[in-house]
Order: C-alpha cells, then sequence, then structure tokens
C-alpha cells in the first residue's frame, strides 16, 4: 500500500501549498496512467525556500547553523536509520514512480540510508590545517558551509543522488533547498516527512515543479551560495550560465558514454554479467552506464556471441515483476531511445540480439526491449551521444593504442572500465583514460558511497561522493594572526 504524498511543498518544516495553486499529475511509467499529483512549483515558493533555508543557517547563528558538528552528525544518523526502517515503502514508491524494478529500488533506499550514516560519521571530521609562515605569525585554514545550496536532482536516482548530494551538503553545515525531477519526487517527500523529525526549521526544504519554472528560479536565485545539479549536458549548461550571473560555485555531474575495455587475458566468465548489467540497469537511464563495449579483435566473436545470448534472455516489464528491467520514464524518453535504435538500422547497422518486453506490458507503458549492436563505427551517434536507455554498442579494437582511441573518442569522460590480467597494462590504461573513475576488473565496485565520483569534458566538473564532497560544500577561508 502506497503512502498518501501531499501536493505541497515542505518549506521551514511545514507543507505550503503551492503560491500559484497548479499541480502537476505523476504518472506511473509502468502503464501511463496518473495515480498521484504534486506541487507545481514557481519563483515564489522558491523565494520562499530560499528564506526559509537562510534563517536556519543565518551565517551560522540560525536554528541549523548554530547546532555543533557532532550533534549534526547524530541528527543526521538518526534521519540515516530512519529512511533505513521505512526502506521498503520507500522503494514501493520509487518503483512505482519511475518505473525501475523492487530489486533496484530497494537498493536505491539502502544507498540513500547509507549516504547519510556516512555523511553523519564525517561532520566533525572536517579539519582545517596550520600553515608554516614568517616568524610572528600564527597562520590556519578552516573550512565554512557556504550557507544555503541549491540542489536539483534528476528523476533516474531521485533517492541516490538525494543522499549523496544534500546529505553531504548538510553534514557541512549548510541549510538546503532541494527541486527534485517533476517525473520522479514521490520518495524524497515521503523523506521530508521523515526528516522533519530530526531537522530544525529550515535546515531542509523541498519545493517540486518543472525544471524550466522551478528548476530556473533556483538556478538563478541571489540566496543561494552553490548549486548541485544532475542530468544533461544542455540544461547544466543553462544551471551554469545563470549561477554564473551572482558569481557561485556549481557541481555538475552531466553523464556519459562509457566504455568498458576487453581485452584477451580477461576472466570473460566474470566480465560478462558485469558487461551486461552495466547497460540495463534502470533500464539503461543512467549516467555511468556502460554503453560501449570495446573487445580486442581476436576475442571479438567469441564474446559478441555470449553477449548475444544474454541479451536474447533479457525481460524487460513493470517494476513490481522485477525483471531484469522496467519501461523508461515517461514517453518523451521511450520516444527518444526507440529514434536512436531506429537511426541505427536504418544506417545499416546491424542488431546482434534484442531482449523482449512481457506480455501486455508493450501497449500500455515506456517500455524499449534491450539491444545489441555489433561492429558499430566510432563516429556514429550511437557510439558518441548519449541515448540513456538499454541499447548497448559493441566495437572491436586491435591494440591498446587503438583501444584508447575509441574509449577517448567521445566528448564525455565519466567512468571507464577496463578487463585484462595484465598489471603493468591496468595501470598504464588507467592513466591515459580520460574519466574520473576507472573501474579494473569490475564495473562500480558495487555503489561505492566512499568513492569520489565526477566527470571531466562534457560529463562535468566537481565531485560528489566520499569525503571530497563534504570539501565540494564548503569554503576555505585562511586566518593569520601576528603576533604583534
Amino acid at each position: 500500500m502506497l503512502p498518501t504524498i501531499q501536493a505541497a511543498h515542505l518549506i521551514a518544516n511545514r507543507w505550503v501549498a503551492p503560491a500559484g495553486g497548479a499541480t502537476l499529475p505523476v504518472l506511473d511509467p509502468a502503464d501511463g496512467e496518473i495515480f498521484a499529483y504534486i506541487a507545481r512549483g514557481n519563483a515564489a515558493d522558491i523565494d520562499a525556500a530560499v528564506i526559509a533555508a537562510r534563517a536556519a543557517y543565518d551565517g551560522g547563528d540560525g536554528p541549523w547553523g548554530r547546532v555543533p558538528a557532532a550533534e549534526r552528525g547524530r541528527l543526521l544518523a538518526r534521519l540515516g536509520q530512519e529512511i533505513a526502517a521505512n526502506a521498503e515503502e520507500l522503494a514501493l514508491l520509487e518503483c512505482r514512480d519511475t518505473g525501475k524494478p523492487m530489486k533496484q529500488a530497494r537498493a536505491d533506499a539502502a544507498a540513500c540510508a547509507r549516504y547519510f550514516e556516512y555523511y553523519a560519521g564525517a561532520c566533525d571530521k572536517l579539519h582545517g590545517e596550520t600553515l608554516p609562515y614568517q616568524r610572528g605569525y600564527t597562520v590556519l585554514t578552516v573550512r565554512e558551509p557556504h550557507g544555503v545550496t541549491g540542489h536539483i536532482i534528476p528523476w533516474n536516482y531521485p533517492m541516490q543522488i538525494f543522499g549523496r548530494s544534500a546529505g553531504a551538503a548538510l553534514a557541512a553545515g549548510n541549510a538546503c533547498v532541494v527541486k527534485p525531477a517533476e517525473d520522479a519526487c514521490l520518495s524524497l517527500l515521503r523523506i521530508a516527512e521523515l526528516a522533519v523529525k530530526y531537522l530544525p526549521e529550515g535546515a531542509l526544504n523541498i519545493v517540486t515543479g518543472l525544471g524550466s519554472e522551478a528548476g530556473a528560479a533556483l538556478s538563478a536565485h541571489t540566496g543561494i551560495d552553490h548549486i548541485s545539479f544532475t542530468g544533461s549536458p544542455v540544461t547544466g549548461s543553462l544551471v551554469a550560465q545563470a549561477a554564473a550571473v551572482n558569481h557561485r560555485p556549481v557541481t555538475l555531474e552531466l553523464g556519459g558514454k562509457s566504455p568498458q575495455i576487453v581485452f584477451a587475458d580477461a576472466d570473460l566468465d566474470a566480465a560478462l554479467p558485469v558487461l551486461i548489467n552495466a547497460i540495463i540497469q534502470n533500464g539503461g537511464q543512467t549516467c555511468s552506464a556502460g554503453s560501449r563495449v570495446l573487445i580486442e579483435q581476436s576475442i571479438y566473436a567469441p564474446l559478441m556471441a555470449r553477449l548475444a545470448e544474454a541479451f536474447g534472455r533479457l525481460r524487460a516489464g513493470p517494476g513490481s515483476a522485477d525483471l531484469d528491467l522496467g519501461p523508461l520514464i515517461n514517453a518523451r524518453q521511450r520516444d527518444r531511445v526507440a529514434g536512436y535504435i531506429a537511426q541505427g538500422e536504418r544506417d545499416g547497422l546491424r542488431v546482434a540480439a534484442r531482449g523482449t518486453v512481457s506480455e501486455g506490458a508493450a501497449s500500455s507503458g515506456y517500455y524499449i526491449a534491450p539491444t545489441l549492436f555489433t561492429d558499430v563505427p566510432a563516429n556514429h551517434a550511437l557510439a558518441r551521444e548519449e541515448v540513456f536507455g538499454p541499447v548497448l554498442v559493441a566495437m572491436p579494437f586491435a591494440d591498446e593504442a587503438e583501444a584508447l582511441r575509441l574509449a577517448n573518442g567521445t566528448d564525455y569522460g565519466l567512468i571507464a572500465g577496463l578487463w585484462t590480467r595484465d598489471g603493468a597494462r591496468q595501470l598504464r590504461m588507467a592513466r591515459k583514460l580520460h574519466a574520473g573513475q576507472v573501474f579494473i576488473n569490475n564495473y562500480g565496485a558495487g555503489g561505492g558511497v566512499e568513492l569520489p565520483f565526477g566527470g571531466m569534458k562534457h560529463s562535468g566538473y566537481g565531485r560528489e561522493k566520499g569525503f571530497e564532497a563534504l570539501l565540494g560544500f564548503t569554503a576555505l577561508k585562511t586566518i593569520a594572526i601576528s603576533h604583534g
């Protein structure tokens, strides 16, 4: 049984009706039916949330700003425990809202709780330094919160990205204004209900609505001291431009076209399930999806045969059925992915295998059968552009030099996977791959809350996750004391 979610914003620990009085429908991606409504926020709602957050922080003297670091950690730890205790309910909401299988939704709820656990333990460990300097001076640095941080959360992993973004910002002592994606925000509204038990007024505020309205207002608001955005490069540029007018720092995570590189000496039995899961997880709607597999020529045919066989067994269906993958988030995304597949077929690319959509599902929801293309040219759109769906492209390579050229040959640089038993090659390739994370004989390291995450090139800048994220949510201040 899903909980009832109010069509309202959380501002200063109170549920507030949208200033414009409008709402937005929430559609189930599995069947396209409306099952809830959310508030359609506008600039007035964002302004009210920023004012509440500013009062909570108030230069370090508000109700959240005065909370000592150790106590801040205890509060966030309790919130993390509350999220864990309500994980099944949150997973049900996430499954219905995004269409993802329940096993993925449960993993997301667990990850969100883990983020709060991790950052709770880090609250009192943001240390400054003393610096050697001229005689007669003591010089030290301190890390201070930015103040009020804005967080624009995408629809593919609402709970996970909320945890790694707002969780880190709260741990650093900031007060937060969160704008979730209009396509998927119910789990965050439920977490907000849990958060009011532990956080003082205004520490966490959530305003729902359209990106072009509430999101744009948040990016451009003069009362925001830092913006964290996860989404497309196009929207990320708009966010950065709006923040730049106010000279505010921005953390951008903008997606990828991540390669997995398989050499002939790799453990193919270990690699095969990872190659597949890295593209079908969350229906391929993952910034870090392993959407390109580069295979050494000598093993290309046998590995492609194994990939094709495995792809043919994949099944898509409603999230509640807990199959290999669910529907895509909405009709627009389904049509976009279908367009890429159709373009590849028109251009004569060969489909090596397709999975299936469960009987009865294809006619009602936003489904795409997982699709494997083989021998894709490096300059084709399918090899260069982020499809954001369950579409894997395979490409052969002759040697390390060609593997690197192909791997680095897109505008993105988020993640790379490398499969080889050769230790020297592992380090040689890892240093030359243009990616923020490189995984050797694995892909993703099981999620890794502790592992700094972010990209290069069009994949964005700044780092989330791990202790590095805390540093990004603080400003460094230097204090020089003269001894007279």
